[in-house]
């Protein structure tokens, strides 16, 4: 296993993943930790380009001229500059897959199907007031509409994790509160970090002003993070932007 990757060797569940994704000669697919490429060649089948990052200079050199519509890209998928793609298909490696998932949920795609570990799939789920309730659901659940496909053994995969995996489908929301991105997931991050407090607690830490204040509900500051809807949060966030653009 190299720096923490489990390779999917189960091709049934590679050739489920594909049609999940709905492929198409006209996609350009971003995979993110292709590994050893066994799904990176059967995306390039089907999709006009599949962009593969990957990390370990090892494993992109063995991608390299497999296929004449595969670009291996030897980066950090959590740093480099991202092509343009429409179309999210990766096993992710377990160990980014929370900053990844912040980094890729934001930006503009048409349907991502994504295998992450089940605890994790679970808490990007997870309602308002439940306990797996957090960051993660928060801004999972406003950017996107998600849905679990089915269950992945770790069996099906080499060297077999100590966890069962999830295949889970992310379209972006048709309808969201018009909100700066940036604004709302550092407003989420501070609230989430403040927690155990009320919101006016973590929106002072954010340096919310007692004037701004004064134009929220009420109702809402005096409740805790995890029990606000990503759209409340973003309702908020939306103040806190337009005071700022007035010069408040």
């Amino acid at each position: 296993m190299r720096l923490g990757q489990h390779f999917l060797n189960d091709r049934s569940v590679i050739e489920r993943i594909v049609s999940f994704a709905e492929i198409k000669r006209e996609d350009r697919v971003l995979e993110i930790g292709p590994g050893t490429g066994i799904l990176t060649k059967a995306l390039a089948a089907r999709a006009g380009r599949v962009y593969a990052v990957e990390i370990d200079p090892d494993l992109a050199a063995q991608l390299l001229g497999r296929a004449s519509n595969v670009q291996v890209i030897n980066a950090d998928a959590l740093t480099v500059i991202l092509p343009d793609y429409n179309k999210i298909v990766s096993n992710l490696p377990y160990q980014i897959s929370s900053k990844i998932s912040y980094r890729l949920l934001p930006r503009p795609f048409e349907l991502a199907i994504m295998m992450f570990q089940k605890e994790f799939a679970e808490r990007m789920m997870a309602l308002p007031g439940s306990k797996d309730y957090g960051r993660l659901a928060m801004i999972a659940g406003f950017f996107c509409q998600i849905e679990i496909l089915e269950g992945v053994p770790r069996t099906a995969f080499r060297p077999v994790p100590e966890v069962d995996s999830l295949i889970v489908r992310l379209r972006p929301r048709a309808e969201r509160p018009e909100v700066d991105p940036g604004v709302f997931m550092r407003l989420v991050d501070t609230l989430f970090r403040n927690r155990r407090k009320k919101v006016k607690k973590g929106l002072a830490a954010f340096g919310v002003d007692r004037e701004t204040m004064a134009e929220l509900d009420a109702a809402q500051l005096d409740r805790r993070p995890e029990d606000l809807a990503p759209d409340e949060v973003a309702g908020i966030a939306r103040v806190i932007s337009n005071r700022k653009k007035d010069g408040v």
